[in-house]
């Protein structure tokens, strides 16, 4: 009786102790950091102001418009034409007009300022292993900026001659938190998923 006692604990014992892992994937940026990038593409597309025919058929030239993020910076650019009541064609061939982009600056800034000891990586070993000592901080201030610049130069189709040159759009969007004694933090953000503006929200919470 013992034994089968013991088994039937045991096996209780196995069954409670299973557990599922859940395999997550870890893309290259994050959710906020795309957010970012977006919507400071979306205000430097805004600003997209060569002086074009609007009865001209545009053809957006991206063969130089490289780098990551481009693709969508390069739809935005397209919608703020159509805004303008310009019309695209997505055949060279077919067009009137050439407008060809350049991507100067796509990306994240980063900055962060600590009134403490900030978090520190360290060697260990000879073997290069290392260990992280957390952010002991009173206080500390992280800001987060998604920069966008292009350029464009528009040409006739037909002929290659300059219709307007030294067009240049810019535009950020920015994220600015602040914590105290590493527990509470409250900040701005000009980002949130679904908003069709960007202006500041402020934001507050204990960690």
């Amino acid at each position: 009786m013992k034994t089968s006692a013991y088994l039937a604990v045991g096996s209780a014992c196995l069954l409670l102790a299973a557990c599922a892992t859940a395999t997550e994937t870890h893309p290259s940026r994050t959710a906020t950091e795309q957010l970012l990038i977006s919507r400071a593409a979306e205000r430097a597309a805004q600003q997209f102001a060569l002086a074009l025919d609007p009865d001209a058929r545009v053809f957006v030239d991206t063969s130089t418009f490289r780098g990551e993020g481009a693709d969508y910076a390069s739809s935005a650019i397209r919608e703020a034409l159509l805004a303008r009541g310009n019309r695209i064609t997505l055949a060279r061939s077919e067009a009137d007009v050439i407008v060809e982009l350049r991507l100067g600056a796509l990306s994240i800034d980063k900055m962060q300022r600590v009134v403490g000891i900030p978090r520190l990586t360290l060697p260990v070993t000879q073997t290069l292993s290392t260990v992280t000592i957390p952010e002991l901080s009173v206080y500390s201030r992280r800001d987060r900026t998604g920069v966008a610049e292009f350029s464009a130069f528009a040409y006739e189709a037909a002929t290659g001659r300059p219709i307007a040159l030294g067009g240049r759009m810019s535009g950020t969007a920015k994220i600015r938190s602040h914590t105290m004694l590493m527990i509470f933090s409250w900040g701005k953000q000009e980002v949130r998923p679904g908003d069709a503006d960007v202006s500041a929200d402020e934001w507050w919470k204990v960690w």
